[in-house]
């Protein structure tokens, strides 16, 4: 069965990570916040799915050292795509 993600599961999702990462280093939303020099307005939209830049999910995930596993995962969908054989 083929699963499909929309932008709105995504969304969700990676806020779920934030969240989980800020509340693994005893962090409220406020802290987290004064530390990235964000508004926590953000943080807590960003935690709650909803709309968010690439800029802010790219500066918590580098605070909190989780950019190489980002890396990572992009890295393998492109070799993915590389290595993924035209039908044409």
């Amino acid at each position: 069965m083929l699963e499909f993600a929309t932008i709105k599961d995504i969304q969700k999702a990676l806020g779920e990570w934030c969240k989980l990462l800020r509340k693994r280093e005893k962090l409220t939303q406020q802290d987290l916040a004064s530390e990235l020099d964000l508004s926590p307005i953000t943080i807590s939209k960003l935690e709650n799915g909803e709309n968010t830049t690439l800029e802010t999910v790219l500066k918590i995930l580098q605070h909190f050292d989780e950019m190489k596993n980002f890396n990572q995962f992009i890295q393998s969908k492109i070799t993915n795509l590389n290595n993924s054989k035209s039908l044409y």
